[in-house]
């Protein structure tokens, strides 16, 4: 058995691996279980498989032997924007890039003894995935944005009496972050030394950039369970954390265009203007250093109920409140000469999710499960932009579940429409012509999820 769980455990390190260079569509990703997905994610007083490590760690007190889980949940986000005031025809409907997402789970819980469960969980709670066209009009607040979150999760699950548990876990958590844009730059130049007359021009500059930055951090968690005969109620408390980020910025060729005062305008020689330009160009480095002292993410607190209505079907509900308010602002601190750095604010607000589910066994293999979900944007109309446009969602989701002897294979689907939401842009300075906001926008998302896992139990 011992080499069979080594062969697990390496396959799974070796695809998450392949996993984390693509996934994560959203700040807090909730997906790690299929048996969970299917039934709206309304699992905290379920817990009844691995992904409790997830979900409510007190819920590994109550299994048996050792257990193993993995998974993945493939995300395909459609989304778009509607620039009605934008002047150019082609730029007033823009598409996100296709992309696909598979956050992914690997879970092991081991009984020591009638009392103590030791659990591991692998996961990726948080990220954010989302890319637009390069020359699209918001290319200046971002053409692209991808974090990653990687937690390991060890855990500690106590049955205090048959009935009632306590579970406890510390998360090392290890996150990358990468961000593309292209930066603007008004500037003036004297040219006195170069024409020879008391000439100052005004200048524009276009420069490319990508960030790229890593950073860790610590977490606790901690669940509560208790089990009726037909009844039970968890709590599940996941902790915020604050996170270093530091990298490195990669400059590309600027694109400058000088505006010569008149006269001058007419009497230099467009290669004069030409070669100033070059200059300009020249001068901006091609690498920096760049550094976010702190990012917050969010505590996390869920209560669930669940019910055994008959002997074949359960009812499942759950609440999640999530402190999103330690989101406000952020500092992007650069190494760049002629670049200064950037205060991001978001403010954003606390939001509940709700959630509820249904589980109906056919036999003793094989599981029926439905449900649903409703989740508040946390993030207020006047901070939406392109970096990560939210919005109000709701999700029906489904699946199913089959046992054959030490093998469980779960499956869900999730639809996610998100509420069409129109913000106006909090960086309209640069898109603002005669009082008419061209930055203002529309943006639509929906997304459909597809989610597995298989377990074994030995």
């Amino acid at each position: 058995m011992r080499r069979y769980i080594t062969a697990v455990v390496i396959f799974s390190l070796v695809f998450f691996g392949l996993s984390s260079l693509s996934h994560g569509a959203g700040f807090l990703i909730y997906e790690h279980g299929a048996a969970a997905m299917a039934m709206g994610g309304a699992f905290v007083a379920l817990a009844n498989n691995p992904s409790a490590i997830f979900h409510n760690p007190a819920g590994i007190a109550f299994l048996e032997g050792t257990q193993i889980s993995l998974g993945t949940t493939l995300i395909f986000p459609i989304a778009s924007l509607s620039l009605p005031n934008w002047p150019d025809p082609a730029y007033q409907s823009v598409d996100q890039v296709s992309q696909m997402f598979y956050p992914s789970s690997f879970y092991i819980s081991h009984k020591i003894s009638d009392k103590i469960v030791a659990g591991f969980g692998f996961f990726n709670p948080y990220g954010m995935g989302v890319k637009w066209p390069e020359d699209y009009p918001l290319k200046y607040i971002s053409i692209r944005d991808d974090m990653k979150t990687f937690f390991f999760n060890p855990t500690l699950a106590f049955k205090v009496n048959e009935n009632f548990s306590l579970g406890f876990g510390v998360s090392y958590i290890y996150s990358t972050l990468e961000f593309e844009l292209v930066e603007h730059v008004e500037d003036t130049i004297d040219l006195t030394d170069i024409i020879f007359q008391p000439v100052i021009a005004s200048y524009t500059m276009d420069v490319p950039l990508i960030l790229e930055a890593t950073g860790s951090a610590w977490g606790l968690n901690a669940g509560a369970l208790y089990k009726g005969e037909n009844f039970s109620i968890g709590f599940n408390w996941r902790g915020g954390f604050k996170i270093k980020f530091d990298g490195d910025l990669a400059l590309s060729a600027a694109l400058v265009d000088v505006t010569m005062p008149p006269p001058w305008d007419q009497l230099i020689p467009a290669e004069v203007v030409e070669a100033v330009e070059t200059g300009i160009a020249g001068q901006v480095p091609s690498e920096g250093g760049a550094l976010i002292p702190s990012f917050n993410f969010p505590h996390i607190l869920g209560v669930g109920v669940a019910f055994n209505l008959t002997e074949s079907l359960i009812m499942s509900a759950d609440v999640h409140y999530i402190l999103w308010s330690t989101y406000d602002e952020f500092t992007v601190e650069v190494d760049v000469p002629g670049f200064d750095d950037k205060l991001v604010e978001e403010n954003w607000t606390d939001s509940f999710v709700f959630r509820g589910g249904l589980e109906y066994n056919l036999n003793e293999r094989f599981a029926l499960r439905a449900g649903f979900l409703y989740d508040q944007t946390p993030q207020p109309v006047e901070y939406m932009d392109p970096i990560l446009p939210d919005a109000n969602r709701w999700a029906l989701t489904g699946g199913f579940g089959y046992k054959a002897g030490n093998f469980v294979i779960d499956v869900a689907y999730q639809y996610e429409p998100f509420a069409d939401r129109t913000s106006e842009n909090r960086e309209i300075a640069n898109y603002q012509v005669g009082g008419v906001n061209l930055g203002k926008g529309t943006y639509s998302t929906t997304a459909h999820l597809f989610g597995i896992s298989i377990g074994f139990v030995f």
